[in-house]
């Protein structure tokens, strides 16, 4: 929000309440914090916390920032953060659409569940529908369904389970991001927005890691060209897309295609071995309340991460103060001679 001059208040552009938040205004004052002595309502709000969970950021900024309550590092890398770019990015998004860009996304494993290899994703309206319309936003229902009983398992064993979404961006123009620079590739500002939503353990792009055991005429994509295509970003055009999208860190003109994986998240309901920050004795980590799989949202969230970046590139490139001055600068790439 800005400073409103006129009616001395400060203008909100979105707001998102926490409703957890009044449960520890009080324990977690930084100014004025409770008493140390035991007290009822401390205790059953655990708010020290001592006994860091493997797999999360509680010992590493403990000792970085040598807090030995972890109260103070776990809330703080929370994954709630992801809730305001998930919002941002919607409202990036409604720009993009107006230019003919499309943003989906789908899980592809959850554990050991997984779409089979010969599985043909459909064209990015179904794949919309499919995803809303499963409990995991899996595009197979009966596959689907097997996901659902591998997390309702995970919860009996009072465990957690990852597992792989992909990303798809589609309407992208060919010329977005730049290979001049190593962070203005474009597939390194994605993977960076990617790799910080928390439990994404790995981002590849198209063929990605697949492409490592292939022939190099297995994995580039070979160029075609209809003089009575569509603008632009389709004359020139593949039959095939392993490389996601992007070339040198530029759009190329199809799909943007990248997977993301999701490891199982740290706080489990059957806690870990760790070590008290305090007592330096060994024990059993700390039980937060958490989810049992987290991989369906993951998709919601990277699509809006996708948004931001892409919205960012695309005004690096079209922008203008106003939108039909960017709208002017989109015509004139889509109509030029190229």
């Amino acid at each position: 929000g800005g400073l409103d001059c006129h009616n001395d208040h400060v203008n909100q552009t979105m707001v998102v309440e926490n409703r957890d938040w009044p449960n520890w205004a009080e324990l977690m004052d930084p100014h004025d914090p409770p008493p140390a002595e035991p007290d009822a309502r401390r205790d059953a709000l655990t708010r020290d916390v001592s006994k860091p969970r493997p797999g999360h950021g509680d010992l590493a900024g403990g000792i970085k920032w040598n807090h030995h309550d972890l109260r103070n590092v776990l809330e703080r890398a929370s994954a709630r953060d992801t809730a305001a770019r998930t919002a941002v990015g919607a409202l990036a998004r409604q720009l993009l659409e107006r230019f003919g860009f499309v943003f989906a996304s789908h899980v592809v494993q959850i554990g050991t569940e997984t779409l089979p290899d010969d599985f043909v994703r459909p064209e990015l309206t179904k794949v919309i529908a499919l995803a809303e319309d499963s409990e995991v936003r899996c595009l197979d229902p009966e596959v689907g369904g097997r996901m659902v009983e591998a997390i309702k398992e995970a919860r009996r064993r009072k465990d957690s389970l990852g597992g792989v979404v992909e990303v798809i961006a589609g309407g992208a123009p060919a010329g977005l991001g730049s290979c001049s620079q190593w962070d203005s590739r474009l597939d390194s500002r994605l993977a960076a927005v990617f790799m910080g939503i928390p439990s994404v353990k790995g981002v590849e792009f198209g063929l990605g890691f697949g492409a490592a055991g292939r022939f190099g005429s297995e994995v580039h994509d070979e160029i075609f060209y209809d003089p009575y295509g569509e603008p632009a970003k389709k004359r020139f055009h593949r039959a095939t897309n392993r490389a996601g999208g992007l070339e040198a860190g530029i759009t190329n003109g199809e799909e943007i295609v990248a997977r993301l994986a999701v490891k199982p998240i740290s706080t489990l309901n059957r806690p870990l071995r760790t070590v008290d920050v305090v007592t330096k004795e060994a024990t059993e980590a700390m039980v937060e309340r958490a989810d049992h799989c987290v991989v369906p949202a993951v998709g919601v969230i990277a699509e809006a991460a996708a948004a931001t970046v892409l919205l960012e590139a695309f005004l690096d490139k079209f922008g203008g103060d106003h939108l039909e001055e960017i709208e002017r600068h989109y015509k004139t790439f889509l109509d030029a001679p190229y």
